[in-house]
């Protein structure tokens, strides 16, 4: 694995554990309170744009490591989604990619930088 790669998948795992740092420490323990707190919302999608664009520099440049993450084309979509139609995110996509799918993620990148 490059340099490059290993950075990008650091930078994909720093990001799940800030969004996990701000559901922790503003007790984002539901969709009600998710979708009440502005800030925390902004910074979760900032932070899933962030991946979004790790993931899509992973896809330029390392077509193997890129193939080994599951939803990838869908991560780099969110990216989109977020960045350029800001006006149409829904708070409940956010919030089932959040419980649905951020944790799979994190196992799966996990995996990857230990191999």
């Amino acid at each position: 694995m490059e340099n490059k790669t290993a950075k990008w998948l650091l930078d994909i795992i720093n990001s799940i554990g800030e969004i996990t740092e701000f559901q922790e420490k503003e007790d984002i323990i539901s969709f009600s309170h998710y979708r009440s707190n502005k800030l925390v919302k902004r910074a979760i999608e900032r932070n899933l744009s962030i991946i979004g664009e790790a993931v899509n520099r992973i896809k330029q440049s390392d077509s193997d490591t890129f193939s080994k993450i599951e939803h990838a084309r869908a991560i780099i979509s969110l990216r989109n989604h977020v960045i350029h139609a800001y006006d149409g995110i829904s708070d409940e996509n956010i919030w089932s990619i959040l419980i649905n799918h951020l944790p799979k993620l994190e196992a799966e990148v996990k995996t990857l930088i230990g191999e």
